[in-house]
C-alpha cells in the first residue's frame, strides 16, 4: 500500500557516515575550546605573572616575613 511511497532507509555505511560527521565536529569543538582557554586563561595568567615578577623584590618580601616571625631559622631582628 503506502510502503511503496516511503523510501528505504540507508543501512550501508550508516555508522561510518555518522562517525565521520561526529569526529570532524568533535575535532573543531576541541580546537575551539583549546583556543578559548589559551587566549582567555593562559595568556592573561602569563601576563599577570610577568607583571608581578617585574616589580617583585624577594629580599624585601623575606624581610617582611622575617619581621612577622614566619621563619624559625631566621629570628626577627
Amino acid at each position: 500500500m503506502s510502503s511503496a511511497l516511503l523510501p528505504k532507509p540507508q543501512m550501508r555505511r550508516l555508522l561510518a557516515r555518522r562517525m565521520k560527521f561526529h569526529l570532524f565536529g568533535a575535532f573543531f569543538v576541541s580546537v575551539g575550546c583549546a583556543a578559548l582557554y589559551k587566549f582567555g586563561v593562559a595568556d592573561p595568567r602569563k601576563r599577570a605573572y610577568a607583571e608581578f615578577y617585574k616589580n617583585y623584590d624577594p629580599m624585601k618580601d623575606f624581610e617582611v616575613m622575617r619581621a612577622a616571625g614566619v621563619f624559625e631559622s631566621a629570628p626577627p631582628k
